[in-house]
């Protein structure tokens, strides 16, 4: 069976029937499902439009059948005396069993027949999935016999759930969760390939780490020696750094180009303001040769002398020497294409550098676990220090509190971020626009500064307003960036409209020097489960957590972003199921 074929036998499997249709005969009449059942006709009414009938069965219980809207031809199928058998849902009600619009059956048949969205599916079904072709997958007998029983042999307990329930018994829906991500892992795993690497890296970054001010957290050092060692390796490495806002990422960066040394490093950023960020950070901390490549400086960057290179997408437009290390930040601000060029620009025949991507955007970790199957996963969750954010969930009437708190931070010279849902005003929010609220700020308070994602002045707006400002309005532009490390205050306003990890990343924007901070999610919302959100998420700053509690709201099946960002989702599995998970990591490994 080809690799197509595998992948279309797992698209059957997921394909679960629409209905199951059973035609065997009941003994006992069983509510709430169709049945199939022998009767005799003991009483036959007629009440206006309405035909009401009496039915014994031969174990002598008694059933009884109504047709609200009844036909001429009932009157000669179902006549007093008759005995035939007949089908219809059971329903167990206030006058006992009873059978509405029953219809007569030809002598039931032993069998349950399958009912799927196209015919196309059963007939593909009948062909491709056996015994054999799912042993060949390396399925155990279990699984083998649930999903034979979902899709060629079904028993009546599952037709009774499936048709009481709507879905399936739990035991068939593990099962389906455990083949759906058993074989999505076994043929991605199967389809990647390795190369060697440009160099192999050794630095010695813990001496490097000795000359700090500070001390490295656990799991940075964890995180380093992780990418340490597969930089030492025959194998280019891949490997994703997931970090909350503030967990220390920049110095798993500067640890890596130290382990690259001697040898050139590059770092891609999405944001001027960010590669100039990260630029100052590896001037203080390392003693080598940085360059900044952005599009204001590129003409004057010379690219045969230097050891680290930071800059922006402008760095894929340049002709780029052999560099045996690629960093990118903010991984997921770049499309696939633009990541695999800057890689591309640097590999050597079939060599290839060794590359990290960065995120500041926690996952579950099951998703993290599964992903390191593809590309090597290292989750940064301490913070270096404790922060101190309060997060409360206000409403119109505490408008005035939060004008009052916004003052007193000001007057310490602390600085303002207020969130708004759009740049323009919109029928379809309830909420006011940038253009409408910046009026009001203005009047009321001095240094105020506005800026979104269109515009073009918001690099050099943000510079200015860290310097300067005391109440930045913005869209969600300043979700990740710039630091601000006077920034105290956030308010996010028509905060139900954004998911959970948005949130946690504009809450990230304060509190980053350790200084009290404040987030106040400001909501409209009457929805009793919308605010019941927004209060589990004010209790808890984990990321981590945070990305799990995101779960409960959606479906969760995004796991194979990780690999695809098409947004390929799974029908069944879910970040949820860890325990399914590790079931099938274990098989595999095995």
């Amino acid at each position: 069976m080809s690799y197509k074929k595998k992948i279309s036998l797992l698209q059957l499997i997921t394909e679960i029937p629409k209905e199951y249709r059973d035609f065997s005969l009941f003994r006992e009449p069983i509510p709430d499902r169709t049945n199939n059942l022998e009767v005799e006709i003991i009483g036959v009414r007629v009440s206006g439009r309405n035909l009401v009938l009496k039915f014994r069965l031969p174990s002598g219980v008694l059933l009884s059948g109504i047709f609200f809207s009844y036909y001429p031809f009932h009157l000669k199928v179902f006549k007093l005396g008759r005995k035939l058998y007949i089908r219809g849902k059971v329903k167990d009600g206030d006058f006992g069993l009873q059978i509405v619009n029953p219809k007569e059956l030809k002598e039931p048949k032993d069998e349950i027949e399958t009912v799927y969205s196209k015919k196309s599916v059963k007939e593909a079904i009948l062909k491709y999935m056996n015994f054999e072709n799912l042993k060949i997958e390396g399925l155990e007998l279990d699984k083998i016999e649930k999903l034979m029983e979902i899709h060629r042999y079904p028993n009546r307990e599952l037709v009774t759930h499936f048709e009481i329930f709507g879905e399936l018994p739990e035991p068939h829906r593990q099962t389906l969760k455990f083949v759906e991500l058993y074989f999505y892992i076994k043929y991605t795993k199967s389809s990647i390939e390795e190369f060697p690497p440009l160099q192999k890296l050794s630095g010695d970054w813990k001496s490097w780490a000795e000359t700090l001010p500070f001390q490295l957290t656990k799991d940075q050092r964890k995180a380093i020696s992780e990418i340490a060692k597969d930089m030492n390796s025959e194998t280019s490495m891949r490997r994703v750094v997931v970090g909350d806002v503030g967990s220390g990422k920049t110095m798993v960066i500067l640890a890596s180009m130290v382990i690259a040394s001697p040898h050139k490093s590059v770092l891609m950023a999405p944001t001027s303001i960010l590669a100039e960020q990260l630029f100052e950070e590896a001037k203080k901390f390392l003693n080598r040769k940085v360059v900044l490549l952005t599009s204001k400086t590129s003409k004057k960057v010379d690219l045969e002398d230097f050891d680290i290179l930071i800059g922006t997408s402008a760095i894929l437009y340049k002709e780029l020497p052999e560099i045996p290390l690629v960093i990118v930040d903010e991984q997921h601000r770049f499309g696939t294409r633009e990541r695999n060029k800057l890689e591309t620009l640097v590999k050597r025949e079939e060599r290839k550098p060794h590359f990290i991507q960065l995120s500041a955007t926690p996952i579950p970790r099951t998703q993290a676990m599964i992903n390191n199957t593809f590309i090597k996963v290292s989750l940064i969750e301490e913070i270096p220090f404790q922060k101190t954010i309060k997060t409360e969930v206000l409403f119109p009437k505490d408008f005035s509190r939060l004008l009052e708190k916004i003052q007193s931070e000001i007057e310490k010279r602390h600085q303002i971020l207020i969130i708004y849902p759009l740049v323009e005003e919109s029928e379809k929010i309830a909420y006011q626009s940038l253009a409408e609220g910046l009026p009001f700020w203005k009047e009321n308070f001095e240094n105020v500064y506005m800026t979104h994602g269109k515009d073009s002045e918001k690099e050099s707006v943000l510079k200015e307003f860290r310097e300067k400002g005391d109440i930045l309005l913005a869209t969600t532009v300043i979700e990740v960036g710039i630091s601000l490390p006077r920034a105290t205050v956030i308010v996010i306003v028509g905060g139900e409209r954004l998911g959970l990890a948005t949130l946690h990343q504009l809450r990230g924007r304060v509190g980053r020097t350790g200084l009290d901070s404040y987030c106040y999610i400001f909501t409209k919302s009457k929805e009793e489960s919308s605010i019941q959100r927004l209060q589990k998420f004010s209790k808890t700053l984990n990321g981590f957590d945070i990305a799990s509690m995101d779960l409960e709201n959606r479906k969760g099946g995004d796991i194979a972003k990780g690999q695809k960002q098409s947004g390929e989702t799974f029908k069944w599995f879910s970040s949820k199921d860890k325990e399914i998970a590790d079931e099938v990591l274990s098989k595999l490994e095995n």
